[in-house]
């Protein structure tokens, strides 16, 4: 088995966007977009805005509007409402309100304004095309990062979590609870890994359903008070890049890893959750100093790599 390439991770978004282009008024779950990439749920997200540059909602929502454009333009002159409710809107001023932001017209005004291309920017170059799918899309160009990339392989690791629901700058009060828990029973000490595990991103997941995990490495015979559950992270090949500053900006390191490093690093992704160890104490370190450390699990290099 030959390690995967940058073409085949463009070959497996570019199905996606096919999909998506043929699909605009049809559900897009994510699992089901998930699965057309063979990527696991926990990535897919992440690996398609890093490599286009823009989230799977941003593209079905330009997409659609892009299609509005069209629509408009067409001889027949179907009405505004009828265009409006072909683009997931359930009224003409919400339409309005939306194109007008897109195409910096009003929708009338768009239609008779010829001069106006009914595309909106994407530096990925998708555009609704109402005569066929995409053949090909650009890919974010690789740019310079602070930390380089690495590899580690780490053993698995038992951790005591608390689970958070909801935006991850509310996380607090979850590291609150198990800190308080285990620095009661003395699980918390210089040995100790603080460890994030979050389970989607935020640009692509409403603020109210995303899921973090406070965890804390603990010893495999701990047993865990009520409030607190266990979980194993897995063992393995992990490709790691610190990011230095706020958590809030954190994503950044996400950014290149997904969009930039992976594509050309011949590896596949794991089907784990990535993971943030945080280095320093947040209550006595300058946000700008803070150093956390992005976790991104890696499959097993094929046998014919190690050859």
């Amino acid at each position: 088995m030959r390690p995967v390439t940058l073409n085949d991770y463009k070959r497996r978004l570019l199905r996606v966007i096919e999909h998506i282009h043929e699909n605009l008024d049809e559900p897009l779950p994510l699992a089901t977009l998930a699965g057309i990439a063979h990527l696991s749920p926990f990535h897919f997200h992440r690996v398609f805005t890093g490599m286009l540059g823009e989230t799977v909602q941003g593209l079905v929502r330009r997409l659609r509007l892009e299609r509005a454009a069209w629509q408009l333009r067409q001889p027949a002159r179907p009405g505004i409402l009828d265009v409006a409710l072909d683009a997931g809107y359930d009224s003409h001023e919400a339409f309005s309100r939306a194109f007008g932001r897109a195409f910096t017209v009003s929708p009338s005004r768009f239609r008779g304004d010829r001069a106006r291309p009914p595309r909106l920017r994407a530096h990925s170059g998708v555009h609704y095309d109402p005569a066929g799918t995409p053949v090909g899309f650009r890919s974010r160009p690789v740019r310079p990062f602070a930390m380089k990339v690495t590899i580690k392989h780490l053993p698995s690791v038992l951790v005591a979590c608390v689970r958070h629901v909801g935006p991850y700058e509310n996380c607090g009060i979850a590291w609150e609870k198990i800190c308080t828990l285990l620095g009661a029973e003395g699980y918390i000490g210089p040995g100790s890994q603080l460890i994030g595990i979050s389970y989607d991103d935020p640009e692509n997941t409403p603020p109210a359903e995303i899921r973090y995990d406070a965890a804390i490495s603990v010893p495999d015979d701990f047993v865990a008070p009520a409030g607190v559950t266990l979980r194993r992270i897995a063992g393995g090949d992990y490709a790691v890049l610190t990011h230095q500053g706020p958590y809030n900006q954190v994503s950044r390191a996400y950014r290149h890893l997904m969009g930039e490093w992976l594509p050309r690093s011949g590896r596949e992704l794991a089907d784990e959750p990535c993971f943030e160890s945080y280095l320093n104490d947040p209550d006595n370190t300058p946000p700008a100093e803070l150093l956390t450390d992005v976790y991104l699990p890696l499959a097993p290099l094929p046998a014919s790599a190690h050859a």
